[in-house]
């Protein structure tokens, strides 16, 4: 595939138009007073224009995926070539995507601007600092930290446990060495050393406190109700205890406003928050969403990694938190993943394999059963690669027909908004299908959290019960006594099985859902309930993306994606 061009040079060579003008688009006045250049294609968009804006009757789309594998599935490029097609055909619409956080950008699994010519620009500066929101969450984070060990140095007036801190540090990096550390050991007469840790800033409270808040006052409350610490007789510390939630606002004043870039055809695109999906809940910010609703006919938005991880989190904490509900459910399969579902190796997924493609196929009936559980009309859209056959492209369309599911072949990739446009067809008839009244949670406010948690085991994952030991019943314990009983939960686990082994590909069921830990994020308003082995700071893989980034002679970058 010579000549092929990466994503950055596809990126770079686009023809941009100055942010006023992208905004023009869905009637967003050129003033000071409704959004704040960030430079030429880049604004925020202020409050005194999103709080006047009347709520219309528009149509929310929620892109997910079937299970990841290193073959690629193209969610977020679905997602912008979704958007691109439904303008295409006619219809306002806006794609509401997260930020990309560094770790990935430097880790494995690159940025999270789309790719081909179904892109967001500029994509260098999206993956890389954007606008500074991931910073001033970091720092509005670590502020806390630091409050924290400087009430306890002051002489402790909050009698804080320094056994018992459950706040720990974030950096916006994967940096495993970080896990677990040990701080205040300088010679200080009032220093207590104790065990500390970091985890990556997608994995904060506050960045889920940051996309489930609807405006600077509910930020504030939320940000004051965070859980940092107990007492020796095990009363909870929050955050307002330490004066925290001023000064912690206020590092986040500006980043709480939404971002706005463009698709490589020119369509608006609301970039904002950036929770992982595999450790946090995986959705772009309620404020954002709620905004694109007000802009346009149509909001096409994801949720991160495999409809088991993200579309149920979506659904069950963030349509909770935010009132909303999705018209529609695309789900994004490629061909690719699917063969590797059915056990080939990515080395020989060129070849045409129909067997291999029908062993993953269950993967991908799964998902589908998995999303109908919640009473949605459901779009399968295949993103199509260049190996992929005709025959093997038939197979998944005569399986989706059986399935009563309609099926888009899209090359978005390639072709942009003109490959999804039958997607998007099927989108609008979907939406129009919708019956609003089918929708309903997976699990009630008032189910126990260990029952909502095997709830999700066994009807999303295929499981046959939940394990935990009388640690974690005593933290569930804990959390329930401390009234936050009707929190929904928060499953962090591999990203790469419906299971916790991230090596079982497929459709497995019958095995059981190890629970490792329990942690209450009380200002956000839910519980992360920590399974397997999965860490909320990653580590850099053997040969990180940051080996082949780089700056050439001409000050471009290169590498990136």
């Amino acid at each position: 595939m010579s000549g092929v061009k990466s994503d950055i040079e596809i990126a770079r060579a686009a023809k941009m138009m100055l942010i006023g003008e992208v905004l023009g688009k869905i009637n967003v006045p050129d003033d000071p007073v409704s959004f704040s250049p960030m430079g030429r294609h880049i604004a925020k968009l202020n409050f005194e224009f999103i709080d006047k804006l009347k709520d219309k009757k528009s149509n929310l789309i929620l892109v997910t995926a079937i299970t990841p594998t290193p073959a690629g599935e193209g969610k977020t490029t679905t997602s912008v070539g979704l958007s691109d097609g439904l303008n295409k055909i006619g219809k306002k619409s806006i794609v509401c995507l997260r930020e990309p956080s560094l770790g990935p950008s430097f880790g494995m699994k690159g940025g999270a601007a789309g790719g081909g010519y179904a892109q967001v620009v500029p994509m260098d500066q999206i993956n890389l600092h954007f606008t500074g929101d991931f910073h001033a969450i970091t720092s509005a984070h670590n502020l806390l930290s630091a409050l924290i060990d400087n009430h306890i140095y002051w002489g402790n007036k909050l009698n804080i446990d320094p056994d018992n801190i459950v706040w720990k540090r974030v950096v916006d990096l994967n940096d495993r060495a970080l896990r677990s550390i040990k701080i205040n050991l300088g010679k200080l007469k009032n220093n207590i050393p104790r065990d500390d840790g970091f985890d990556i800033t997608v994995a904060s409270e506050v960045m889920a406190i940051f996309c489930l808040s609807n405006n600077l006052e509910d930020l504030e409350n939320k940000i004051g109700s965070i859980t940092i610490a107990y007492t020796k007789d095990k009363k909870p510390i929050y955050a307002k205890d330490l004066k925290a939630q001023g000064p912690m606002t206020v590092l986040l004043k500006e980043a709480i406003r939404p971002n706005v870039t463009q698709t490589l055809e020119n369509n608006p695109a609301i970039i904002h928050g950036g929770p992982f999906a595999n450790i946090a809940h995986g959705c772009n910010s309620i404020i954002a969403t709620k905004t694109a609703l007000k802009l346009s006919e149509y909001v096409v938005t994801e949720a991160g990694f495999g409809a088991d991880l993200g579309a149920e989190k979506f659904l069950d904490i963030k349509c909770r938190k935010a009132g909303i509900q999705p018209n529609c459910v695309v789900l994004v399969a490629t061909i690719r993943a699917l063969k590797m579902h059915g056990g080939i190796e990515k080395e020989d997924l060129k070849k045409e394999n129909l067997d291999a493609l029908k062993k993953g196929l269950p993967n991908l009936e799964k998902h589908i059963n998995n999303v109908k559980k919640f009473g949605l009309e459901l779009v399968v859209a295949i993103n199509h690669f260049i190996t992929d056959t005709d025959k093997e492209v038939k197979l998944i369309q005569e399986y989706c027909s059986k399935l009563g599911v309609k099926v888009s072949l899209c090359t978005h990739w390639s072709n942009g908004g003109k490959g999804t446009e039958d997607l998007a067809k099927n989108v609008v008839e979907a939406c129009k299908k919708n019956n609003k009244e089918n929708f309903k949670y997976l699990y009630k406010d008032e189910t126990p959290i260990l029952k909502k948690v095997e709830t999700i085991a066994k009807e999303i994952y295929g499981a046959s019960g939940i394990e935990f030991d009388d640690k974690v019943k005593e933290q569930v314990n804990m959390i329930e006594k401390s009234g936050f009983s009707k929190f929904p939960v928060c499953i962090a686990k591999t990203q790469y099985s419906f299971s916790t082994d991230p090596k079982l590909k497929g459709a497995p069921s019958g095995h059981t859902l190890p629970i490792r830990e329990i942690r209450l994020s009380s200002g956000a308003g839910f519980v992360v309930v920590i399974c397997g082995s999965i860490m909320t700071m990653p580590g850099l893989p053997r040969v990180p993306a940051a080996d082949s980034i780089k700056l050439n002679k001409k000050g471009d970058i290169e590498g990136l994606f």
